[in-house]
């Protein structure tokens, strides 16, 4: 009974780790999108500026939960230069 309650635990820090990674990667479009909206420069600067710093720090919140392994193979998905192979692979086990 002890293990099944750490499982549900573990489950949910796994979730929630998870769940911080897309939000993470979500908040990475502020910038993207922040100048070509009518703020001012100086506004437009400090958003972009606080929504990478605070896109970092739910990554690396969100890594720890979910753990080493998990994170590196989330970031090496969304490396572009590991996109061509992934294709490749996908490719090969057709």
């Amino acid at each position: 009974m002890v293990s099944n309650e750490k499982k549900q635990k573990r489950s949910v820090f796994y979730k929630l780790g998870i769940g911080l990674l897309i939000l993470s990667l979500l908040l990475w479009l502020v910038p993207v999108i922040t100048p070509f909206t009518p703020l001012s420069t100086k506004i437009k600067a400090s958003i972009i500026t606080g929504s990478i710093i605070i896109a970092e720090i739910m990554f690396w919140i969100g890594a720890l939960l979910v753990g080493k392994e998990v994170a590196a193979k989330f970031k090496s998905v969304l490396n572009p230069k590991n996109w061509r192979k992934h294709e490749v692979e996908q490719k090969h086990e057709k």
